[in-house]
């Protein structure tokens, strides 16, 4: 009996491996027998390094690198096997949890850092770069990452604007002869969940600026200098990002990146999938377990548990998800090809009881589900 076991991490508690390793302690009560494959799985967001570098058995490289306000900060990324490719999580040098609360000013965030990590990635000799850009502080274009990678974004004085979403408005020219030269033969994927433009009332200023710390008076500046951003870049490239879908994720980063790394945006979970070689390692399975901290209405927009579904159902395989919390709008898994879904919470427990003992809460919840295969199906048998 071969089992798949593929969730994604329960956010806060315990890592996508953690979770697959007490998916497989639950189910060996009931099936010591049965062939467990164990495939740490993400969605573009947080824990998606860590969860590659799992599946594929590759390590982690650390950097100092410049924080959103430029000061320094430790950020990593994954190499996978094989030394190919990196995994980037633009948070991790860039991310809104590293700039304090009282502080967050999107005129002067900068993703320069994470074009740090890129140009890290390249001079490893990574040649195919997965990027996640969720849970952003930034709001600049990705014009701090370009300058890290070599382009030059010069004022009409020829002098480099300054960094953040402020300095945009100063924008006049861009040279990229100065680009990273390994940037033309390598082939980049953005994990990107969301479809806004770069601009407009559903562009990345107004929409995601004020998380960011904006004023309803810096959205309309932030706003006005991204298309400003968006008009030297048509003049350069002789191609406009603003109203590329997803361009105006991160802060812009979305744009910047298509516009100087050529880079294809991705729903993050199919990224995933097609990096764990899900499709194929699926194949003979007689269930699939899947999972998350919560399942909810958003579950079955392109979350972890549903792009598992997806694979399975290809092949015919039934999929249980087991989460932390199971919330409203749960039910709509159900149509996107998930047969049953078990909270881990069985009695009544604080929220950081459930947390702090969230191994040992998936594992009695795993094998209760493979009980109940049992009775369902009185011939499996471990």
């Amino acid at each position: 009996m071969k089992i798949v076991v593929a969730p994604d991490s329960f956010k806060g508690s315990v890592s996508a491996l953690e979770a697959a390793y007490a998916i497989e302690q639950g189910l060996r009560r009931v099936f010591p027998n049965a062939v467990i494959e164990k495939i740490p799985m993400a969605d573009g967001g947080e824990g998606t390094v860590q969860s590659l570098v799992d599946a594929t058995g590759g390590h982690i490289q650390t950097h100092r690198v410049v924080a959103p306000l430029e000061n320094e900060v430790e950020a990593r990324f994954g190499i996978l096997a094989g030394g190919e490719t990196a995994v980037i999580e633009m948070a991790s040098a860039s991310g809104l949890t590293l700039v304090p609360a009282d502080k967050r000013n999107p005129l002067c965030t900068t993703t320069y850092g994470t074009g740090q990590l890129i140009h890290a990635a390249l001079e490893a000799g990574c040649r195919r770069l997965i990027i996640g850009i969720g849970g952003s502080a930034t709001n600049d274009g990705g014009a701090g990452m370009a300058e890290a990678l070599g382009v030059r974004l010069l004022d009409a004085d020829g002098a480099q604007i300054r960094r953040g979403g402020a300095g945009l408005g100063q924008l006049a020219s861009i040279d990229i002869t100065g680009l990273h030269p390994a940037i033309a033969e390598t082939e980049t994927v953005v994990a990107c969940d969301v479809n806004n433009p770069l601009t407009g009332p559903d562009g990345a200023s107004h929409v995601y600026g004020p998380q960011k710390g904006a004023t309803p008076e810096m959205i309309e500046t932030l706003d006005h200098h991204l298309a400003h951003f968006d008009s030297v870049l048509t003049r350069t490239l002789e191609k406009s990002f603003n109203d590329v879908p997803g361009a105006g994720a991160a802060g812009g980063l979305g744009a910047g990146l298509m516009a100087f790394l050529n880079a294809e945006l991705q729903l993050g979970v199919d990224i995933m999938i097609d990096a764990v070689n899900l499709e194929e390692r699926v194949k003979g399975a007689s269930i699939v377990f899947t999972g998350e901290g919560q399942l909810d209405f958003q579950t079955a927009f392109g979350k972890t548990p549903v792009g598992v579904a997806k694979v399975a159902k290809v092949h015919n395989i039934p999929v249980i998800a087991i989460a932390g919390g199971i919330a409203e709008g749960a039910e709509a898994v159900y149509e996107a090809g998930i047969d049953a879904m078990l909270g881990i919470v069985q009695e009544p427990m604080s929220l950081e009881d459930a947390v702090g003992d969230a191994s040992r809460l998936i594992a009695d919840t795993a094998e209760q589900a493979a009980r109940l295969i049992v009775i369902g199906h009185s011939g499996v048998r471990g």
